[in-house]
């Protein structure tokens, strides 16, 4: 799926791509790296405030590239820390992003962690029953500066410094991947200073093709699937894409992808009470995470009625805590490594699965710009 939105968002440039605008402007190449330096400081400052360059320089910057590619419209805050992030584009589209303090604290009692959902698509194509993304369905692919600048606002908002980013807000990330790689680029540039390829994340529903080409690519993030069944039966049923790429054949992607990067690979596994979390599956989940280097990722079922659901997505409930710990127990009585997400965020529909522009604000063209409406 391509953009249906173009424009020459700066941020949308790697380090090389900016040089080369730089020099066809007729300047020495080393202002590209002023500027990359300057667009991803602390300060999401306008290029008019960019000292270090000619101002003739920031003049004609300004007239051929946008910044910024988004506006903060509101945020809604956890009473556990968790800050959910509603984002306006510039063609008036909106997108969500979650900042997650980890539940470990410092000796001086702060997070260790500082967690980024970041969200690489407007809606979702695929219309898994358990996700509230799905309810808005897709309008287009995110851009690279659009991405990108999901870190950098909730950075300015929040004064924290984000330590990991994953790949899990709303969208198909391997949907977008051309823009969501250029973004891996630029995020872990020495010139940026933002983050380690090891604290990157992409969770695929299950796209196969993209599985691939990250494995072939040597990719240096990591890897999640969202699997949810073990069995292909169930997951078609939960997640319509295992039609075009059933599951043996996406384990086999996976097992490609382990085999040709040595990277592990993390199955995540949302537990519905009844329905996925049995002795047998328990059983077959663990057999499917010892077919090569790989971890479980167990999480909660979060309500997503505020979507008003039907049919089977109406019908899901989370697992009892009690079958959620005896699910855990014998994944790793089978010999399976497991660790558990926490429900971060619910409370503000942020938590896993649950981004659907709940916090949306109604929007009024009035003087003085765009505003949100009260």
């Amino acid at each position: 799926m391509k953009s249906t939105f173009s424009q020459n968002f700066l941020r949308n440039y790697t380090v090389p791509e900016l040089k080369e605008q730089i020099i066809a402007l007729g300047y020495p190449a080393f202002r590209a790296q002023q500027l990359f330096q300057a667009i991803y400081s602390d300060k999401m400052r306008p290029l008019s405030e960019i000292a270090a360059l000619p101002a003739d320089l920031r003049g004609l910057l300004a007239d051929k590239f946008a910044l910024p590619a988004l506006t903060l419209a509101t945020t809604r805050h956890s009473e556990d820390g968790t800050i959910k992030f509603l984002f306006k584009l510039a063609d008036g589209k909106l997108v969500e992003s979650v900042l997650i303090p980890s539940e470990m604290l410092t000796d001086e009692g702060d997070p260790k962690r500082q967690t980024i959902c970041v969200s690489t698509q407007v809606g979702c194509p695929l219309g898994c029953k358990f996700c509230a993304t799905a309810s808005l369905k897709v309008k287009r692919n995110l851009e690279t500066a659009e991405i990108v600048e999901q870190l950098l606002s909730v950075r300015s908002f929040s004064g924290k410094k984000i330590s990991n980013l994953v790949f899990m807000g709303m969208g198909e990330p391997m949907l977008n991947y051309d823009n969501v790689m250029r973004s891996v680029e630029i995020f872990t540039s020495p010139e940026a200073d933002l983050l380690s390829p090891r604290r990157i994340t992409l969770s695929t529903a299950g796209v196969i093709p993209g599985i691939i080409r990250m494995a072939n690519e040597n990719c240096p993030i990591k890897l999640a699937i969202s699997l949810h069944a073990t069995t292909q039966e169930l997951r078609l049923k939960l997640m319509p894409i295992a039609k075009k790429y059933p599951l043996n054949e996406l384990l086999a992607a996976a097992e490609y992808y382990y085999r040709a990067t040595r990277k592990t690979v993390t199955f995540e596994y949302i537990l519905f009470d009844g329905l996925n979390d049995s002795e047998n599956d328990a059983r077959r989940l663990a057999k499917i995470s010892r077919r090569f280097r790989s971890k479980i990722n167990v999480i909660p079922f979060h309500n997503i009625e505020f979507t008003h659901p039907e049919g089977l997505s109406a019908e899901l409930h989370p697992a009892t805590p009690e079958k959620f710990n005896r699910f855990i127990t014998q994944l790793k009585n089978f010999g399976a490594v497991v660790m558990t997400r926490s429900s971060s965020g619910k409370d503000i529909e942020a938590a896993c699965g649950q981004l659907a522009l709940s916090s949306a604000p109604v929007f009024s063209a009035g003087k003085g710009g765009i505003k949100a409406a009260d």
